[in-house]
């Protein structure tokens, strides 16, 4: 492990590594775990900010692909939904957020969590889908993705984080 980390747990290091897009920080993340998918699924599953955010948040926030597609390739159980505490954003809700200043490389991003099976139908707490977040028709690609995906993911229920279930409802 680098001098720059020494000290920092292993969560804090895969969030500072998902912030920076660090690929040799992740690696040695990866090589700290003996490479163990269900140790390495477990540790991006829970590592989280104090907002919340994790690993997959983080790396959509800010456009860190290289980190993203590694963690997206994980075996053991890699969560593609979580949502934040702040908002109730998944990973998708943040990637839309980074594409309307990042058009192209977001679109790329949006495009690739749903192909690792993001929904694209989960509102967040503000009741917003990921679609919801995009105004105008600037991001046409971005909107074609995820209107195509939504309707490709409606052939399935849909699956609210246990997160957003709301207790108060009695239906």
């Amino acid at each position: 492990m680098s001098d720059t980390t020494e000290g920092a747990s292993l969560n804090e290091q895969l969030l500072d590594c998902s912030r920076r897009n660090n690929l040799d920080l992740l690696q040695d993340i990866f090589t700290a775990l003996d490479n163990d998918s269900d140790k390495i699924a477990a540790l991006i599953n829970n590592a989280k900010d104090p907002l919340g955010n994790t690993c997959l948040h983080l790396c959509c926030q800010y456009g860190s692909w290289d980190v993203l597609d590694q963690l997206l390739d994980q075996d053991g159980g890699v969560e593609i939904d979580p949502v934040n505490a702040s908002d109730g954003d998944t990973p998708l809700h943040v990637a839309v957020k980074y594409a309307l200043d990042e058009p192209d490389h977001g679109t790329f991003i949006c495009e690739n969590l749903i192909e690792c099976g993001a929904d694209p139908r989960i509102r967040n707490k503000h009741k917003l889908k990921p679609l919801d977040l995009v105004h105008g028709n600037e991001l046409e690609t971005l909107i074609d993705l995820l209107q195509s995906a939504e309707i490709a993911a409606n052939a399935g229920p849909v699956e609210e984080p246990e997160d957003l279930v709301d207790d108060d409802d009695d239906e």
